[in-house]
């Protein structure tokens, strides 16, 4: 534990700059030797008696200067609450937080909920700055409403035309510029023909979602249409899918290995089990990597990591997984104790087969190891001539350990 006094001084900043601090946070400000902070926030704060170092491009690339002033005195600038989505959390990763000191402002969650007379609890709060867009995928349910921190100016547009195009045409998008200062601004517009322009880069959207009947809504259950990803073939088909991830048991920020990735439906449907949720999927061939990286898209994971190369080889180096799903490359024993090797203990791993040579080798490592085995068979009706008969896909061999 650190027995140095606080010396980094983290001060959130309003649109209305100083006069909206606290006399303690324009205490710390003003008794600073270093100011850090955008252009922007140092603008805000003005007069700064103190030197003053406006943040490079990483940001990373001024955190040795932050922290070779330990002892003495420094003051970050963020925007609203320096721990929601700012750079608060990132400094509290090499600062020990008896070292800080924190004065947060109102976040443009707070704000944009004042504003409205949204119940913040009842409201997903997530940032689109520097994020892919399709991360809000998930969140389009309907009757629910987002608010969501915004990259630039062209965000508002850019999200309207995904929702469009996902089916929530008559979503209201309410685009909430430069919140609590005398720049602020509102306005409100349907997802189609989104049309506002000019709109100020510091902006939050307030999003309520109204789904058309065919819009494509994520369910919160696994085992996701099958026509909904882009395959070539090899795909864990929707019902083998939803026992599988059942089996793998998906905890809250665990990171999944999916080997032989095929579309990458495992993966993807694991990270979709919560928004903390890893994976990884490994995949030999570049024309089905590239597929797992479209569809990772499509379905709202666009972090979905994924790995070029042959199992096990390529797994060197991968970070740890918590746990791991063998969906082809079965038959390989030296890919099997690789990926064990790499499982921690109380790690999950699920192996699916459907060749005969495959099965071989799950019994063997039943008999071995342990766990569990099952056979899964699904039919599914279909037209046979003028009538309907049950057309049933192959069998699956399952095998599931958690590794002692």
């Amino acid at each position: 534990m650190s027995s140095t006094a606080p010396w980094l001084f983290i001060v959130g900043l309003g649109e209305d700059g100083r006069a909206g601090l606290s006399p303690a946070a324009s205490a710390a400000l003003d008794g600073a030797g270093l100011v850090v902070g955008g252009r922007r926030h140092l603008e805000l704060a003005a007069p700064l008696a103190a030197e003053t170092l406006a943040w490079p491009s990483p940001l990373s690339d001024a955190y040795p200067t932050i922290l070779a002033r330990r002892g003495r005195p420094t003051c970050v600038l963020a925007t609203g609450d320096p721990f929601h989505y700012g750079v608060g959390a990132e400094l509290a990763r090499l600062v020990p937080a008896e070292e800080i000191a924190a004065f947060p402002h109102a976040s443009a969650f707070s704000l944009a909920a004042s504003r409205l007379g949204w119940p913040l609890a009842e409201v997903a709060c997530l940032t689109l700055h520097g994020r892919a867009l399709e991360r809000v995928i998930p969140y389009l349910q309907p009757g629910a409403r987002l608010l969501v921190l915004s990259w630039d100016g062209t965000t508002p547009e850019k999200l309207a035309g995904l929702l469009t195009e996902r089916g929530f045409p008559r979503t209201r998008l309410t685009v909430l510029e430069a919140m609590g200062g005398p720049r602020e601004r509102r306005r409100t517009a349907l997802a189609a023909g989104f049309a506002e322009r000019g709109i100020d880069p510091l902006n939050t959207v307030a999003v309520e979602v109204v789904a058309e009947p065919d819009a494509r809504v994520i369910p919160l259950s696994a085992g996701l249409d099958d026509a909904w990803f882009e395959s070539d073939g090899q795909l864990t088909k929707a019902e083998i899918r939803a026992v599988t991830l059942a089996a793998l048991r998906p905890r809250a920020g665990q990171l999944l290995w999916d080997v032989g990735a095929g579309s990458g439906s495992i993966g993807i449907e694991w990270s979709l089990r919560h928004p903390a949720n890893r994976a990884v999927a490994v995949e030999a061939r570049d024309e089905r990597a590239a597929r797992i990286r479209r569809n990772a898209r499509t379905l709202g994971v666009p972090d979905l990591a994924v790995v070029v190369g042959r199992a096990p080889a390529v797994l060197a180096g991968l970070t740890a997984p918590d746990a791991a799903f063998i969906g082809g490359g079965v038959s390989d024993p030296a890919l099997v104790a690789a990926v064990l090797e790499a499982l921690p203990a109380g790690g999950r791993l699920v192996a699916n087969a459907v060749t005969l040579e495959s099965e071989a080798v799950l019994l063997r490592l039943h008999a071995e190891r342990g766990g569990t085995l099952r056979r899964l068979s699904v039919a599914r009706a279909e037209p046979v001539g003028g009538l309907t008969g049950w057309r049933p896909a192959m069998p699956v061999t399952q095998w599931a350990l958690t590794k002692p």
